[in-house]
């Protein structure tokens, strides 16, 4: 069994921001797999179903972003999943737009969502990176950038990327990062 993680903040304003990201993958492949909507337990929306015939729990946490490692420990040790069946996405301002990296443990790199992850069930879960890019303006606050919507043309490249990923999140069930990153492309 595998737990799959978007991760985001809870309210109707964080909805389309660039923190959110996470949220809005998964909500794409609940939507693409037919994953069914479960009771609300371990502080967060869960789904269950199947992916290319391995089953799947899938977790968006309703805690705030700092706090998702309580959803992920509890969710995990319910279902008896290891760290290396968990897939965590998340946003990255360290890469570009819709660009993507996989990783298997390693730092956070500021990512509060990650810091609680880690905190909680230690680093060796497989991570799917989600660009949002920098701020153009070295001046403008990265927690306003992150917490600021898409714009309308981020948007149709974020639904692309999504679409995208989602087709091929097989792979990575597999434990194919690299097979899964030589489809990828927009």
């Amino acid at each position: 069994m595998h737990l799959l993680i978007g991760l985001g903040n809870i309210g109707r304003e964080y909805e389309l921001t660039r923190h959110n990201f996470g949220f809005l993958l998964l909500d794409q492949i609940v939507e693409d797999y037919g994953l069914a909507a479960q009771s609300k337990k371990f502080k967060s929306e869960v789904f269950a179903g199947t992916i290319d015939g391995k089953k799947v729990i899938a977790l968006k946490p309703q805690t705030f972003m700092n706090l998702s490692g309580a959803a992920v420990l509890a969710a995990a040790s319910f279902y008896k999943i290891a760290p290396k069946n968990i897939l965590v996405f998340h946003d990255d301002l360290d890469l570009a737009p819709a660009k993507i990296k996989v990783k298997i443990g390693g730092g956070n790199a500021g990512h509060n969502g990650l810091k609680s992850i880690d905190e909680a069930i230690g680093k060796d879960y497989m991570r799917l990176r989600l660009g949002i890019g920098r701020p153009q303006n070295a001046e403008f606050e990265t927690a306003d950038y992150v917490l600021g919507k898409f714009s309308r043309d981020e948007m149709e490249l974020i639904k692309k990327t999504n679409e995208k990923i989602s087709d091929l999140i097989g792979e990575l069930l597999e434990s194919r990062p690299d097979a899964f990153l030589n489809k990828f492309y927009l």
